[in-house]
């Protein structure tokens, strides 16, 4: 294991010593206190790791890996949509934030009896809220100092994330998964400090597929050692089977429902897409009616609950 982290350090230390490609300053990362073990491939008749991976790449598993993404990644000028983007718009009790607050803490609260930092947010089915709901967790998880948090549009049937952003839909995940861009190539670091966004891509007609092959779990386990938490945003679980594809490459999955919308046999029938132990909560979204303070979402947390 020693032979390992020395190669790795050695080539991490070559490719600093490349013209332009100065390492930058130290910056803190949050401990992590859990570590997920390996997702495992055996039996799955795919390609190993290193013939789809060259030995070249950049190894993120080397102390100065955790800050190779902020110096090669793209860094974009986000404009992101004023009504949907709350985190951004400079009012810190705006509508709809503390709820968001509460929804992390319950987060953190779950972490401490499970292994969670890939969390897939989905709904039974379109326009209930998820979208919403990922990049707005994704923008308050990112605020707490040295958090450092990765968002992911994994819908690629309707991306939504780039508009809500205000940014470009490619490169992006599905480019990655078809083996034409890296991870640094597809990944964005906006105006917010933690957070960082990999778009949809271009778009694709055989999503199903191309989100069950082996290098959406090598994404994953290449950047999670980089993020306390990445949040992936994927298409309703009932319509079409790609939710249920990428919650085996997560911890857990939160399920968005829309209030006096959601049908409770849709809602249901998107439940039973996941194992009991995935689904970690529910996000009540669009209620009219106030709930003490509080007048949009409810949440519960990795409970009994939780899971009707």
């Amino acid at each position: 294991m020693s032979r390992i982290h020395e190669a790795l350090k050695k080539a991490e230390q070559e490719r600093a010593a490349l013209p332009g490609n100065a390492a930058p300053a130290a910056t803190p990362v949050a401990a992590i206190e859990t570590q997920e073990e390996m997702p495992s491939f055996a039996g799955t008749g795919m390609p190993a790791v290193k013939a789809a991976f060259p030995s070249s790449m950049p190894p993120f598993a080397s102390p100065d890996g955790r800050d190779a993404v902020l110096s090669r990644c793209a860094q974009v000028e986000w404009k992101p949509e004023e009504t949907t983007m709350l985190f951004f718009n400079g009012n810190d009790a705006g509508r709809g934030m503390e709820e968001f607050r509460t929804l992390r803490s319950r987060l953190y609260h779950t972490r401490e009896k499970m292994p969670l930092r890939k969390i897939l947010v989905t709904s039974a089915l379109p326009k209930e809220g998820k979208s919403f709901t990922a990049a707005n967790l994704a923008q308050v998880l990112a605020r707490q100092q040295g958090r450092r948090v990765l968002l992911i549009d994994a819908d690629l049937r309707s991306p939504r994330l780039h508009t809500m952003l205000g940014t470009t839909v490619s490169p992006g995940l599905a480019d990655y998964l078809r083996g034409e861009n890296d991870e640094f190539s597809i990944m964005q670091h906006g105006p917010m400090e933690n957070l960082f966004f990999i778009p949809a891509g271009e778009k694709i007609s055989n999503p199903a597929e191309l989100v069950s092959n082996e290098r959406l779990k090598v994404l994953l386990q290449r950047v999670e050692s980089l993020f306390e938490w990445i949040i992936l945003d994927s298409p309703p679980a009932v319509p079409v089977s790609d939710a249920s594809v990428l919650a085996k490459c997560c911890d857990g999955v939160i399920l968005v429902v829309r209030s006096n919308a959601t049908p409770v046999d849709m809602a249901r029938r998107a439940r039973e897409e996941f194992p009991d132990q995935a689904l970690v909560g529910v996000v009540l979204n669009g209620t009219e009616h106030k709930i003490g303070d509080y007048d949009q979402y409810y949440y519960e947390a990795n409970g009994n609950e939780s899971k009707g």
